[in-house]
């Protein structure tokens, strides 16, 4: 059903003569008309039925009416209501009241009384990031899982690590991607205290200085799924500050992501070829044919740029505003919001496919294991421990050491002890049986078996910090099912409030307030 009103222009307002300009109707009312029917229609229709439950409960309006107003509020969905200048001034709420008003069979005089715009637009925008910030925190899950499940499986296979983008010490993919997992985990748990912070109803606050009923706040924030009221009327209709925390935890994730794909993009590469991806996850070169690139990788980490962005434009668009309710504010400063959240939800998407399908290949990462000196920091201790070196001395001898063996064109191992003799007595110091140093020291696997401390490259280690984090992972999942339960709750309550807990189902739209597919 589409609200079809011909007749001359709607009494809006009695200091207002006639609607918009074809103008600013074209540029600024109908796309923002567009973009709110699609997005955020679901949360309108939530909060006008919450409304007319509450004039109900103070009985400004009857039973009848109220099961009314909501009957015929489920009946709108994203392509219902048109932005009509003459008619509802291009304006997502005069709409849905004008669509409301001319449904019913009689009119409802105390509909609408003491109510303002400012807390719904607030509160829908509001609802809005609140279900897409648990929508995205959905998908990152599903990327810490691939990357903690790439973790297991490659705990025990040995390979290069790098400071300063030189070989330094052995460890594992799994313990790269352990450290993935946890800033994933680091994220999360940021997130979910964002979403609590910004869970707080705005409804009730009016246009900025609270409202003139007795409104139940409480009740009206438990129906649409809040944890409670916002405590400040002013508050309410001023702040945005939920949207830039958003971004802001948005755009340090990207920072992260990017420097991952960074690492990813190395190990790919023909001179490290650490990693394989598929096919399907490949390019090609149209000139050269040797080449099998990963644009993927490319694509995720150019996207991760556009998270800064989007954070950095929306904190712009809020500074040097008063603090008040401000079209500037509510409607400007969050143009690329959703742009935001769909960025990051592609993103960590194709991230996450990546690990599902990369494969490590463990002959050419053992291959640098072999080839790099990187057990000179075990020679070092193992000088100091069981040989009484002094510290600084030991790191000396074991420079040294390395430093006649590659111009002798030695292999790690083996190594040589005489070499090692020589580069101790350099020092004034007697080495017993140097040769047993070295075998240790140089071993590819006794590089991840001697790490002790918690934390550490030890297969052990991953294994243990993959199990607490799996422990985090199986919370997370459960606070978050938590939270999106509520909204839920709260709506079919409010159903049971007007009588239509039967007649559910009826609506277009789905609960976080987006159109999803053809009805």
């Amino acid at each position: 059903m589409r609200s079809e009103h011909t007749g001359p222009p709607a009494a809006l307002s009695g200091r207002i003569g006639s609607g918009p300009s074809e103008l600013l109707h074209d540029e600024v009312l109908d796309p923002q008309f567009r973009f709110e029917s699609r997005h955020l229609m679901g949360h309108y229709v939530a909060i006008e039925k919450v409304l007319a439950a509450e004039y109900a409960r103070m009985g400004l309006v009857t039973t009848d009416e109220a099961h009314a107003i909501a009957t015929l509020l489920d009946g709108v969905g994203p392509g219902t209501l048109t932005a009509r200048p003459g008619a509802n001034m291009s304006d997502i709420a005069f709409a849905l009241e004008r669509h409301v008003e001319e449904g019913l069979a009689k009119p409802v005089p105390r509909w609408h009384v003491d109510r303002s715009r400012n807390d719904l637009q607030s509160c829908a925008q509001l609802m809005f990031g609140r279900a897409r910030l648990a929508h995205f925190a959905e998908a990152l899950l599903e990327f810490g899982t691939a990357a903690h499940r790439l973790a297991e499986s490659t705990r025990e296979l040995p390979m290069p690590g790098y400071t300063h983008f030189q070989a330094a010490q052995i460890i594992t993919p799994g313990f790269y991607l352990a450290a993935v997992s946890e800033q994933v985990l680091h994220t999360q748990r940021r997130l979910l205290a964002t979403y609590d912070g910004l869970d707080a109803c705005p409804l009730g606050a009016g246009a900025m200085a609270g409202q003139e009923l007795a409104w139940d706040r409480d009740r009206m924030a438990r129906l649409l799924g809040f944890s409670r009221p916002q405590p400040s009327a002013l508050t309410s209709v001023a702040s945005r500050r939920w949207s830039t925390e958003i971004t802001a935890e948005l755009s340090l994730l990207g920072a992260a992501l990017s420097r991952f794909t960074t690492d990813l993009l190395t190990w790919g590469s023909s001179e490290y070829g650490f990693i394989e991806l598929p096919d399907e996850l490949s390019g090609i070169s149209s000139a050269m044919p040797q080449k099998k690139n990963y644009p993927v990788l490319e694509r995720v980490r150019g996207r991760t740029a556009h998270l800064a962005a989007f954070h950095i434009d929306g904190l712009l668009g809020q500074r040097n505003t008063p603090f008040c309710n401000l079209v500037e504010v509510s409607k400007e400063a969050g143009t690329h919001l959703l742009n935001a959240f769909e960025s990051a939800h592609g993103t960590v998407r194709l991230f996450t496919e990546v690990l599902r399908r990369l494969t490590f290949r463990a002959d050419r990462m053992r291959e640098v294991c072999e080839r790099e000196f990187l057990g000179g920091f075990s020679l070092a201790n193992s000088l100091t421990l069981s040989r009484g070196v002094p510290w600084r001395t030991a790191q000396v001898v074991a420079g040294r050491y390395i430093v006649l063996a590659v111009a002798a064109g030695l292999a790690p191992a083996p190594g040589d002890a005489d070499l090692l003799r020589e580069a101790a007595a350099e020092k004034g110091i007697t080495l017993q049986d140097p040769a047993e140093l070295l075998a240790d020291a140089f071993h590819v696997r006794r590089g991840l078996e001697r790490m002790a401390s918690a934390g550490s490259a030890h297969p052990e280690a991953v294994r243990e910090l993959l199990r607490t984090q799996q422990e985090e992972y199986d919370r997370l999942r459960e606070q978050w099912a938590a939270r999106s339960a509520a909204p839920r709750a709260g709506a079919e309550e409010t159903d049971r409030a007007l009588g239509r807990e039967t007649e559910r189902g009826e609506s277009h739209v789905h609960a976080d307030g987006d159109e999803r597919g053809p009805r």
